[in-house]
């Protein structure tokens, strides 16, 4: 009887050796981007041998009803023939539907998901599934695999970082090939980009702009020119920092793919750390570069059941093939250090890519070092270009390998700060919400910006009048960007227009107030407060005022020991500089508060950990490292917002099991974010059901509202938040 690796419901079935050898072919294209191909490769063909096993012919075609493991036989082949590249592959082969294992666990129920506890099931099975060769024929393992390059000096975070690479190729390939036969189709794979015709398409867009007649034109012009000067250099490090006003997002973008195309590079990724951002950036990009060649991602919904390796949703996971991408720094870290297939896909895609890290100084600060490392990796090993950018460069060199010095891409980075200085600041002591709100209803136009969203809408609920509006996470995409759309309205014709938001507005929204509100943070956020204040320069600096304040107590004493470490930092800072917002306060600002931290920049030892497996046999602790490596220690959850008649069809469509990546993509427009706690309340008082995987809509549109979002029960917690 022929060996298959897929059946229908229709009666199709896919044989082994078509989908073995197909697996292979893809995954070796892949890792053939950063000099892995055979690797992959081999893999792949070997990767559903288990399936070959009596058992998991019968569970195949209907003979058997129980769940049959079939991950263990590719990692016990490669396992057994030695040597550093076999063995992380064995991880890849055991965990390509469950998620790379941790190597060895501390016994108990736990050891059984480990890589030992999988090998060790397997040895009982006495090689059941040897019938694989009579498909694929006789493979010398160890012949076939070239060895890694690694010196002496790299650890095992290099390997580790390595291995997950070739597991997204992997995975990937099998989601891929596996959806061209469920759904009987031909393959689906992205053409490769033509990163000449985008830079065409955006130096057209930039020639549109009119010529500059002032000051602020032609600065940023300046900055315009000196990114598409140092965009011919080869590749590696870079650091742009250009102040709040200065166009750095499209000047960033035309750095981007100029250099794609100077050194061959293929993908434009851009890291924003808020999804607000994302959004707005994204609109900009597809603008410039039409809608089809920009993906915007920042879904959280996770898809990785074992027993279930076609099922639509899984095969629907995002994997970043489209030539720019817009995600968030929670989607990107978290994805670089994770186990589960459905977030590691996408991760080879990565690879000859320029990568912008938009807003860095809002890397997350306890996990700061894996976050530097991981960068500095992608540059060294998987022919990636960095950009940390900000208007407040957090003062990372010092982290990176000696090796990895960034060289800046702006000519003249405090003259353009003289230039583009916009604002003052003023700290105005303790002021509550009552307080709060009694000066802003007195203004016709500002902006108060307020550490969690529990303030923002208790804030906003004590606003009277025309023009008031409220700006959090807890509205979906689509209405933040609307609501934006509004407010921009209002600022250009001089509308009464005040707007109470959590720090989602700070980084990258293109909005123009006369006066801001700021409630004590680090100084870097102060900054980028500041920069939604007199953004086009038209009062004088003193005559635009940011005032900084203290919160009521009540808000205080819950402000997390981070914040308050950052604040203190702030107010050293404040003591020692007149201006806060010079290039000299702001970097000792971040070495102030590196010292202050800097116990903690690896708070759970992510790099000490993967390390220790270069001297314990390659045992690497990859399922414990994704557990802890949350850039957002609360976990979230995604609530989809049916209160539209396109979400509605949406919906619908999920629930009919008809999901493929594009709707995935709309569905999260009409997402909201929500810790744990919070999601546990609203499913505990009826207002959720279950949608796909993970996701679940809500139940009681009434607690949804387009102007202040979620309504989440009390008992859900309030959190620091955007």
């Amino acid at each position: 009887m022929d060996l298959i690796a897929h059946s229908c419901d229709d009666g199709r079935k896919q044989p082994f050796e078509e989908h073995a050898r197909g697996v292979a072919k893809l995954a070796g294209d892949f890792a053939a981007e950063f000099g892995a191909g055979a690797h992959a490769r081999l893999a792949g063909l070997l990767h559903d041998a288990g399936k070959c096993a009596p058992d998991g012919q019968k569970r195949l075609r209907g003979e058997l009803l129980r769940r049959v493991e079939h991950s263990a036989a590719a990692a016990e082949l490669l396992y057994g023939a030695g040597g550093t590249a076999a063995r992380l592959l064995a991880y890849c082969a055991a965990g390509h539907h469950a998620g790379l294992p941790d190597g060895v666990g501390s016994g108990g129920e736990g050891y059984d998901r480990t890589l030992m506890g999988k090998l060790g099931r397997q040895k009982l099975r006495a090689g059941d599934y040897l019938a694989y060769r009579r498909a694929l024929g006789e493979i010398d393992i160890a012949a076939e695999l070239p060895a890694l390059a690694f010196v002496p000096r790299e650890q095992g975070f290099e390997k580790s970082f390595w291995a997950r690479m070739v597991f997204s190729c992997l995975v990937d390939a099998d989601f891929l090939d596996t959806e061209a036969f469920m759904k009987d189709r031909p393959l689906r794979l992205q053409p490769e980009a033509d990163m000449q015709a985008l830079l065409d398409k955006l130096k057209q867009r930039l020639a549109e702009f009119p010529e500059p007649s002032d000051e602020l034109g032609f600065k940023r012009r300046q900055v315009q020119e000196d990114c598409l000067r140092m965009a011919q250099l080869p590749r590696g490090l870079f650091t742009l920092s250009v102040p709040t006003g200065g166009g750095k997002t499209l000047s960033s973008l035309a750095f981007a793919l100029a250099h794609a195309v100077r050194n061959g590079l293929r993908r434009v990724i851009y890291v924003i750390p808020y999804t607000s951002i994302i959004e707005q950036t994204a609109d900009v990009f597809r603008e410039a570069l039409g809608g089809d060649v920009v993906l915007e991602h920042h879904s959280s919904v996770k898809y990785d059941r074992e027993d279930e390796e076609t099922d639509p949703l899984r095969l629907a996971a995002e994997n970043w093939d489209l030539p720019v991408v817009v995600t968030t720094g929670v989607q990107f870290f978290e994805s670089l250090f994770a186990n589960k297939p459905s977030r590691c896909r996408k991760l080879h895609n990565i690879a000859n890519s320029v990568v912008i890290f938009d807003e860095a100084q809002m890397f997350p600060p306890d996990l700061l070092f894996p976050c530097v490392k991981a960068i500095g990796e992608l540059v060294r090993g998987y022919r990636c270009t960095a950009v940390i950018c900000s208007a407040t460069q957090p003062a990372l060199d010092a982290l990176f390998a000696p090796a990895l010095i960034p060289k800046e891409i702006c000519s003249d980075h405090k003259q353009l700060y003289e230039a583009l200085r916009r604002v003052c600041f003023a700290h105005i002591g303790e002021a509550g919400a009552d307080a709060l709100a009694q000066r802003l209803n007195g203004m016709k136009q500002a902006l108060c910006v307020v550490n969690t969203r529990e303030q923002a809408r208790t804030l906003y609920e004590k606003l009277t009048g025309e023009g008031t509006f409220h700006l959090s996470t807890l509205m979906t995409p689509l209405d933040r960007r609307r609501a934006l759309a509004v407010i921009r309205k209002r600022l250009d014709e001089k509308l009464p227009c005040r707007v109470v938001s959590t720090s989602l507005i700070e980084a990258g929204v293109d909005v123009d107030f006369p006066c801001v509100f700021r409630e004590e943070a680090g100084v870097d956020s102060v900054i980028q407060a500041a920069g939604r204040c007199n953004r086009e320069g038209k009062l004088k600096p003193d005559d635009a005022v940011v005032h900084v304040f203290r919160p009521e107590e009540k808000y205080a004493k819950k402000c997390p020991a981070l914040v308050k470490t950052q604040i203190g930092a702030a107010q050293m800072t404040r003591s020692s500089f007149a201006d806060i917002a010079s290039p000299e306060a702001i970097r000792y600002y971040f070495t102030r508060l590196n010292l202050l931290r800097r116990e903690a920049l690896d708070a759970k030892n992510i790099v000490r950990s993967l390390d220790a497996c270069a001297k314990n046999g390659l045992m690497v602790p990859f399922a414990t490292v994704a557990e802890q490596f949350k850039v957002i220690d609360t976990p979230a959850r995604s609530v989809f917002i049916p209160v539209e008649e396109r979400a509605g069809e949406i919906a619908a469509a999920l629930r009919a099991g008809r999901p493929d990546r594009k709707l995935m993509r709309e569905a999260g427009q009409y997402t909201v974010s929500v810790y744990e706690n919070q999601f546990h309340a609203l499913f505990n008082c009826g207002a959720l059901e279950p949608l796909a995987g993970d996701l679940y809509a809500l139940r009681d549109e009434r607690l949804y509202s387009k102007e202040t979002g979620l309504c989440v029960p009390k008992d859900g917690g309030q959190g620091i938040y955007t």
